[in-house]
Parts: structure tokens; sequence; C-alpha cells
């Protein structure tokens, strides 16, 4: 038989391997083991697995090595199923296994995903006395490793008694891979330190980990240790070692690399291109492609992505169309993978008619490419263009993935279309596809429309929650006027232990200031300090207004005094603060320091300061920053004319307030004539309450607060016919007043108080302090008797009880 081992060497076609086997069944030779073996494996190298399995089936009893080679053959072809059938079925026939079987049944198992498969075959080799096998060794390694079992790994690296360079790169791949850059250049010290010269493999993993640990210090060495051993001829180290450059922000070394290399390929082209891509070069990134063409080496689709995307962040739309041009000219408009790429240009040059053009063209064929469309409509808050395009993309039949469902569930919440959201959660159900994406686009959408509670079942449903998961949540119960709920599930976060980011304190300060819960901010606050976390313009600001608005200005003004940078809205934020509590000169002071330090103030800015002119009823200097608006090129809007008619509203002057509004261009909406209403309450000018309630009528709103007050008006006149007639009006077009609350805090607890909140033992704490402020006032001579008497006969109305005790006070 050792004859014919030549014969099957020389094969090169399935054609001539037939033959041989032909002259191997007139001879009878095929009926030998090895010569079948060997047919076995050739037919499966020629890609006929078919012919494999009919040459295996001819033996009733094949050998352990048969077995090894047949499910060899199916580990080629990835039918690793069938890997781990053919184990199970020669287990089961007690044929002895030999260690040239485990290899590929431990890659297959890896191949499925398949931990507890893995785990039997590896008590198999442990019983049977192979473990210190140095190859089985190394194949546990990398399914271990593969199946992202990392502690499993290790304990069967330590446990080798002979690691060679092979089973060294095989721990190291596997934390790079999964994540554990730290652990896995820990790895390679300890390699080197063993005095095993590494490989070019494991250096491709070795710097792998120092692009994900993005170290120029260990880049440089690894590249050093790269020229020592004169491993620069590797072309596909040579690319690693430019993408690692790249993601260490040392693009200096990426372009010595690529400078040196003799015979740039395609791939080192093109990794430069993405080097610079990354570091923002996008003009270099450009000119390389120009380079490109000038050396003859062929593109792929890689390099047309790298350059559109280079093109689409500078908006070079002549460019771009060059090279969508290049793109045709090439034939390479058929590769799937650019049309995303192309729309994605199209788009950052405002040019939406040619990405709808191509999703025309070649989106039947990509659900990416209806993603990328239907993400940029959303992006660009073109929601309702994001939904059609959805629903279009589900009438053609495509499929939408997590990433298309997403999308459009976020363009129903940012279009507060509920219905829509809730179509595609119940298609999320159908197909299955709830994942961590999904989850929180739901979780939002649902927030955003009011649905709090089905959030919170989502919410709840929810095994493994990340931060972004929590996070969603808590800015849901914050956005429907949620606090105490929001500052709830941070306490269980912090309880638990769970990851805290910098958008979850965020949330956590913002739900402080509006319970003005005081001593839990600052508690935050001296976390965020013994945390270390990185200074943030975005938490120092809410911190600021925390501050102010829970009295503490001092402490406001010294966050504010701390921050390196100050945006337009830290500025603004801070003289908000000073405006509630009525210090306009320390407002126009700040006001004055903004502008003199460069900030141009916005319409909030002026906002926050003519809402400071009005708490002080400083009309002159309101008057005055309403009028420099125009300096500024701001025009002023309806909330900038509310503020400056509660001015003049307040301060008296009626008819002017009255004359401001009729001089406005803009339409005059609800809360402006409120405005004006309140001042005539205030200065009892009840000739124009008539004609401002006539002006109101032909104002659709569903603000409460302004029929409240007309009525209230009526009603402190003894005009009881028309307060109840306003009432009934509210009511007829399904109008309900807001309740009131208000919160304490008790030993670090938030108590909410609302209107007709008769629990038990909030009246027994009532009555408790009435009694003694009943008796320290007679001590100091008040007639407390009418008081007394209407606590008696108004017992369990707990709003009365509260609003008459704020009188007695």
């Amino acid at each position: 038989m050792t004859q014919y081992m030549p014969l099957f060497r020389s094969c090169s076609s399935l054609w001539s391997l037939t033959q041989l086997h032909a002259h191997l069944v007139v001879t009878g030779l095929h009926k030998n083991p090895l010569a079948s073996t060997k047919l076995i494996e050739s037919y499966a190298q020629m890609g006929s697995l078919q012919s494999s399995r009919l040459i295996f089936g001819t033996f009733t009893s094949p050998d352990s090595f048969m077995w090894g080679v047949i499910m060899k053959c199916h580990l080629w072809n990835n039918f690793f199923e069938d890997v781990v059938s053919l184990y199970h079925h020669m287990i089961s026939l007690q044929t002895h296994v030999c260690r040239f079987v485990y290899p590929s049944v431990l890659c297959a198992a890896s191949g499925i995903g398949d931990m507890s498969v893995g785990k039997k075959v590896h008590g198999r080799i442990i019983k049977c006395g192979l473990d210190s096998d140095t190859v089985i060794e190394t194949s546990l390694l990398g399914m271990y490793g593969e199946l992202c079992s990392l502690g499993d790994a290790r304990k069967v690296f330590d446990k080798m008694g002979d690691r060679d360079v092979v089973s060294f790169s095989s721990i190291i791949s596997s934390y790079v891979e999964n994540g554990e850059a730290r652990e896995g250049l820990e790895a390679f010290r300890s390699m080197v330190s063993e005095g095993i010269e590494p490989d070019s493999v494991s250096i491709l993993s070795v710097a792998e980990a120092c692009a994900k640990f993005g170290c120029p210090t260990l880049a440089k060495s690894v590249h050093g240790h790269v020229i020592r051993k004169e491993m620069e001829s590797d072309r596909n180290l040579n690319n690693f070692l430019l993408i690692m450059y790249s993601q260490c922000d040392y693009l200096w070394g990426a372009e010595t690399i690529f400078e040196n290399l003799v015979d740039p390929s395609t791939a080192s082209w093109t990794s430069l291109m993405s080097s610079y891509n990354q570091s923002g070069c996008f003009q270099e990134a450009i000119n390389l492609f120009i380079r490109m063409q000038g050396s003859k080496v062929e593109t792929n689709a890689v390099t047309m992505i790298s350059i559109l995307n280079s093109c689409a962040r500078l908006r070079c739309l002549r460019e771009g169309k060059s090279v969508h041009c290049f793109i045709l000219r090439k034939a390479m408009d058929s590769d799937l993978d650019l049309g995303p790429a192309l729309i994605d240009f199209y788009a950052a040059c405002q040019k939406r008619c040619c990405c709808e053009k191509l999703l025309h063209l070649i989106g039947n064929r990509n659900v990416i490419t209806w993603n990328t469309l239907i993400s940029l409509f959303a992006r660009e808050g073109l929601c309702e263009n994001a939904l059609v395009l959805f629903a279009e993309m589900l009438r053609q039949g495509i499929m939408p993935d997590s990433f298309s469902l997403a999308s459009s569930i976020s363009a129903s919440a940012n279009v507060g279309s509920v219905q829509f959201g809730q179509l595609i959660h119940s298609h999320v159900l159908k197909r299955g596809l709830m994942n961590e994406f999904v989850h929180n686009s739901l979780i939002d959408m649902y927030s955003k429309c009011g649905f709090v509670d089905l959030a919170c079942m989502i919410f709840e449903k929810i095994t493994q929650k990340s931060v972004v998961t929590w996070n969603c949540m808590m800015s849901g119960f914050s956005q429907n006027g949620m606090s105490v709920e929001a500052l709830t599930l941070f306490d269980e976060m912090y309880f638990k232990g769970l990851e805290i980011n910098e958008v979850t304190l965020l949330s956590a300060i913002q739900a402080c200031s509006n319970l003005g819960y005081l001593e839990k901010g600052k508690w935050i606050h001296h976390k965020i300090i013994t945390w270390a976390v990185r200074k943030d313009l975005y938490i120092d600001t809410t911190l600021t207004d925390m501050y102010a608005k829970c009295g503490d200005l001092r402490t406001a003004q010294g966050v504010f005094d701390s921050m390196s940078e100050k945006s337009v809205v830290s500025w603004s934020t801070m003289i908000s603060g000073y405006g509630i509590h009525g210090q306009i000169n320390a407002a126009i002071s700040l006001f004055t320091e903004m502008v003199e330090s460069g900030i141009k103030p916005n319409e909030i800015t002026f906002m926050n300061i003519l809402s400071a002119c009005s708490h002080a009823g400083s009309v002159e200097e309101g008057k005055l920053y309403f009028k420099s608006m125009k300096d500024y090129g701001i025009k002023p809007n309806t909330e900038h004319f509310a503020s400056i008619v509660d001015l003049l509203s307040r301060a008296g002057d009626i008819n002017g307030a009255y004359d401001m509004i009729k001089s406005m261009c803009l339409p005059v909406d609800a809360s402006i004539w409120g405005a004006l209403l309140n001042g005539c309450r205030i200065h009892r000018r009840m000739d124009l309450v008539r004609s401002i309630t006539r002006e109101l009528g032909e104002i659709s709103t569903d603000d409460t607060g302004y029929y409240t007050l007309l009525s209230n008006i009526y009603a402190e006149e003894g005009n009881w016919v028309e307060s109840r007639k306003v009432r009934s009006r509210m009511e007829g077009i399904g109008l309900q007043k807001v309740p009131g609350y208000s919160t304490i805090e008790i030993e670090n607890k938030i108590y909410r108080f609302g209107a007709g909140d008769t629990s038990e033992w909030q009246i027994k704490e009532i009555y408790m302090f009435l009694e003694n402020f009943q008796s320290l006032a007679r001590e100091h001579g008040c007639d407390v008797g009418f008081y007394s008497r209407m606590y008696k006969d108004r017992m369990g109305s707990y709003d009365n009880i509260v609003y008459e005790l704020a009188v007695a006070v």
C-alpha cells in the first residue's frame, strides 16, 4: 500500500482522484483501512464530502483513526453538529477513542457554542488520562477561549507542564478576544520571562491587545520587538501594527510603518486610510487614496468604504461623487457593503434625494441600507419620514433587525406616536427580537409618550439590565415628574453595587433639583468627588442648578467658579439661580461678566435675566434687556413676551403690558394673556378681565392654570356665577385641575403631600403640630379660636388643613 501514497499526493483534481479510486477497486486495495482512510481524506480535501461519507459507510467496524478522519473532514466543511453526532455514535459503539479524535470534537463544540458538550468531552479526556497531551491541551484552551470561559481556559493553561509558543498564543488570544487586554499582555510578559520566543501569531494578539489598551508606550515596545526579531516582512503583522498605532492615537508610528514597506498591499493602504479617519485626518486619507491610484494597487470594498467616510466627514460632494463613479466603473456597486457607505456620504452632504434613489436601487437586497436611511431620518428630526420608510420596508417583505426596530421606536417616541410604537412592539414580540437596544428604545418611547407604567413593566421583565437600561428608566421617571421614583431607582443601583456612570449621576442630580432635596444632592456630589468621576461640564452645570434651586447659592457659586470651562448653559443656569431668589444685582453682574468673557447669550439666557427682573420687580432693567436682545441677533419668542408682560403687569403697568401684547407680530398664546390676567387680579383691573377672557376663549390650550386663575378672580369679586361657568367650561373640554402637592425632607427621606391626601399618620402628625402651635400662639396672645374650630370641622380634609395652616403661620 505504501507505493500508492505518492499517487495520492500527486492527485491535483477530483477526476485524477476518481481514477486512482477506480484502480484501487480493481486491485481490491480499496478494502484496506489505510487506503480507505486516505481516500476519505482526499475526497474531502477536493470538496466532495459526500464521496467521503459513502466510503466511510462501507466499513461496518471502522477503527478509531478512520473515525477521526471522517470527523476532521466534516470539520473542514463547518458541519460542527455532524462532528458531535459522529463522536456520540462512536462512543455508543464502544469504539476506542484515540487522541487524534478529541481536537476535532473540541473544535466542533466551540463551533456550535455548546459548553456542555465541551465539558463532557473534557471529562472523558481526563478519565482516559489524555489531559497532559499538548495538542489536546491546546485544543481545550482554544475551546474555552472561544466559548468565553476564561476561568476554565486559565485552569487548563496553569496545569500544562510543557507550555510552548502555541499554548501561550492561544491563552493570549483568548484574553484579547474576550476584552481582557490587560490579562493578555500579562500572559505575554510571562511568556517572554519563561524564555519562549514569540512568533508572528502571538505578536498579532499582543498588537491587538495594545490597540484595545490604547497605550502608545506598549505599542512601541511591541514594534521594537518585531524589529529586533526581524519580523517586518510579515504583511499581515504590519497591517496589525498600523491598526495598533492608529487606535493608540500614534499616527506617526502608523505612517512610519507604511513608508518602510517595500510593496504595500491593498490591506496596507486601506489600514493607513482607516488610521487617518480614526484620527480625524480626513484630507490626508483622501490624499493617500489618490496616491494609491497612482501605485496601480487594486482597491477593494473596504478601501471604498474608508474613502467614502473621509468624503462624508469633510462633506466633499464633488470628490465623493468621483469615488461613486469609480465604484461604478470598477463594477463594485454590486457589493452590498457599499450601499450604506454611499447613503451615509450623501446624507452627510445633505443630499437626501440621492439617498432615497440609492435605496430604491440597492435597498431591496440589503437591510443595512434601509437601517442607514431610517437612522439618518431619525437623527435629523425627520421622524415621520423614518416611520414611513420603516412601513415601506415591511411592505416590501424585508424583515427589520434590532437596529432598524430600535431606530423606528425612537422615531415614534420623538413624534409622540404611541400607536405606531405599539405596532412595532407587537412586531418585536411576534418575531422574538427583544434585545437590549430594543428594550431601551421601548422604555424611552413609552416614557416620552407618558405611559410610564408600560415602560416600568418592560424594565421589570428584563433580567440582565445594563447601566443604559437603568438610565433609560430613571430618565423616564424624571420626564414624567416622578423624581422620587427616579431617586429610588438610583438608590437601588447604589445598594446593589451596580455600575453607575455620568448619565446616571446626571439624572439623579436633576431629580434632587426637581424635589429640592438638598441633602441627597450633597451626598451625590460627595460620591462624585470620592469616586473621582472625571470633570464633566454637564454634571457641574446640573450641580449648580440643583444647589441654586435648593437655596444654597453659596455652594452653587462655588461649583460654578470651579468649572474650568463654562458654556452658555452654565452661565444661564447661575443667572437663573440668582434670579429665582430675587438677587437681581448678582444676576445682572453675572450677565455682564458673561458678555465680557466673550460668551454670547442665547434665548435661554435672556429668558432667565428677564425672569430675574420680574421676580425682583426691576421694570427698567427688564425693558433694557428685552430691547437689547436684537443687539445679539436674537428675536424674542412668546416666552420672552410672556416674561416682559408679567414684569409690567406685576409692577402695575397694565396698560403698557396690554399695548405690548397688541404690538406683537407673533401669535399671542395663553401664557401671555395669563400673565396679563394675573396682573389684573393683583391690581384689581376688572375692566380688562372680560376682554382677556374673550381672547382666552379663542385660544386652544390644555393648561388648566389660566382657567383656574380666572375662576379665582371671579370668586374673589364674589361673582360665583361666572366662577362656576369657567369651571364648567373646563369640564366641558375635558380638563381637570392638576392636584397640587408639596414635599418635605425628614431624616433623609422625602415625603410628598397632595391635595385630598388623608393618610392616617400624616393627619396625626399635623394635629400634633397644631396642638403645639395653638399653645404657642396663646402664649403670645394670638386668637387661634377661628382656626381651631376650622380644623375640628374639617377632619380629614387634608388640603384645607395645610392651606389654613400656611395662612396661620
